[in-house]
Formats: C-alpha cells, structure tokens, sequence
C-alpha cells in the first residue's frame, strides 16, 4: 500500500470490504480455488502500535508444515493464485487480531490493468518476496541456527519493527515455533539460539515479543563478525 499513489490506494480501497478476523482465523486455506484477493489493511488489536500480522505455511506430503514467511499491514496477500490461475499454494492465519480487506480476483486485476504504477509496485511486492525466500534458502546452508535467527531478526525488525524502552521491538508477535519454522529449525534449537542470544545480551524476549537490545551488535553476530557465530 505504502507503494502505492493516493489515488490508486483509494480506488484499491474502494473495491472492497472491511472484516474483522482474531488470532488463529485462517483466511487462506491451501487448495483452495476461490478467486478473493486479500489486502492486510490494518490491525485490529487493542495497542495503537500494534501490527496486523499473518503467516503464510504450507502443509507437505508427509504432514510437515513449512512457514513460507509473514504479511503485515498494508501487505497484500492470495495474488498468486489469481495470477497464475490455480488453487492456493498456501495457508494464511492471523498472527494477531486483523483487519482485512477482501477484493475480487477480477476487480483487482482491472485495477492493475488499470494503473500501471500498481501493477510495478505489485511487480516489486513480489520480487521482494522472492528475495527473502533465496535469503532463507542460502541461510540454511551456510549458517547454524543462531546465525539464522540473528538474520531473521534483524529483517523483521529492519522492515517492521518500532522503538522500545529497551531497544527495538521487531513488530510482529512469532512464537518460537513459528520462527523456527521461519529460519527451518526444531522449536527446541530455536529455544537454545534465544537463550544464546539472551545471554549475549542481544535481545529479549516475552509472549510472542522479540526486543533487539543491541541492533548494531545482533547485526554483527548475523554477519557472522562477532567470532561467537559460526557458518
């Protein structure tokens, strides 16, 4: 949306309508054929600097979940499908109370017919996606959990986060579980790399919340700069 003109973001926002979804609502099912865009217009949680926030996974062949990565406010979400004409590759749920905007495939695809400038900030929406997922890939690869997580961390908050009394909170409520799924660990591993990163007074951690104490200091170790993080 932040990439859009204020024009083309009324128009957007003229196609369709408001709901409101809680945590746990999934908003996408995989496989689906529907044919209804979803524009993550805002959050619907009680905090005023609140973000809405929803993940993307996909169930495997052997009932593993992978988590394809995470949508804010302002994101939208379930393009693809429309695009490419073809069932959902993907689950949504809310991460947090929501305020989505629901859009037919057919209007919002006249409406980047219609808009040039839309179908380039779509064109780049996408290709950011693209990039995060190879960061992923290349993560996994060449660096152990902790590294991945730092680099996780560091993105999120680089992308959503907000100051805090302590530091910077990343923006969006993960739990270990979900980021484990994010950097492609056990929820175990993940747990250790927190509290690893606790220790080395990097970061902090609550329900859900992730407060980076020393941005530059987290940026090193996920550079693998610190001579504590290892590839």
């Amino acid at each position: 949306m932040s990439w859009l003109s204020p024009r083309d973001r009324r128009v957007l926002l003229s196609l369709g309508q408001s709901r409101r979804h809680d945590v746990g609502t999934v908003l996408i099912h995989q496989g689906d054929t529907s044919r209804t865009e979803i524009l993550l217009l805002r959050s619907a949680g009680i905090r005023p600097a609140s973000t809405a926030c929803v993940k993307v996974s996909a169930h495997l062949a052997n009932g593993s979940e992978a988590m394809l990565g995470i949508r804010v406010s302002g994101d939208v979400v379930g393009e693809m499908a429309s695009l490419r004409r073809l069932p959902r590759s993907a689950t949504v749920t809310a991460c947090s109370p929501v305020l989505v905007h629901t859009i037919l495939a057919r209007d919002f695809l006249s409406f980047l017919d219609s808009s040039p400038p839309a179908w380039s900030a779509l064109t780049r929406m996408v290709a950011e996606r693209l990039d995060w997922a190879n960061r992923r890939r290349l993560d996994m690869t060449g660096y152990d959990v902790p590294t991945r997580l730092a680099r996780v961390l560091v993105e999120l908050a680089d992308r959503h986060g907000r100051p805090a009394p302590t530091g910077r909170d990343i923006g969006v409520e993960l739990s270990q579980t979900e980021l484990g799924r994010l950097v492609g660990a056990r929820e175990d591993a993940v747990g250790k790399a927190v509290q690893r990163l606790k220790k080395a007074g990097l970061i902090q951690s609550g329900y859900r919340r992730y407060v980076i104490n020393d941005v530059a200091g987290l940026s090193r170790y996920a550079r693998g700069q610190d001579g504590t993080s290892s590839d």
